[in-house]
């Protein structure tokens, strides 16, 4: 739904088209969407039209990128720890 809206506002029924579930699981998707701020809806007449925050988004898109950078630090480390010991025999216990 997310990857839909960003292309343009889209109405329920648009969003639904595409997917195996119900017009009601969308709808519940699209209220959980708005109440985490990432869509905004409209309602006219009988249509509720879907837009989203570019905003919230970029902020969510900020605190991925810092985790994934805080992951890649620690695979890199991770990384050059089993390269240094990778040749050293088994020691037990």
């Amino acid at each position: 739904m997310v990857e839909q809206l960003s292309v343009g506002p889209a109405t329920v029924s648009e969003l639904a088209r595409p997917l195996a579930i119900s017009l009601a699981a969308v709808v519940q998707h699209v209220q959980v969407l708005e109440a985490c701020g990432l869509v905004r809806t409209e309602k006219k007449g009988r249509t509720r039209t879907c837009r989203i925050e570019p905003a919230t988004l970029a902020g969510a898109e900020r605190w991925i990128a810092e985790r994934r950078s805080a992951w890649e630090r620690h695979l890199d480390r991770l990384g050059e720890y089993l390269a240094e010991h990778s040749g050293e025999p088994e020691q037990r216990s």
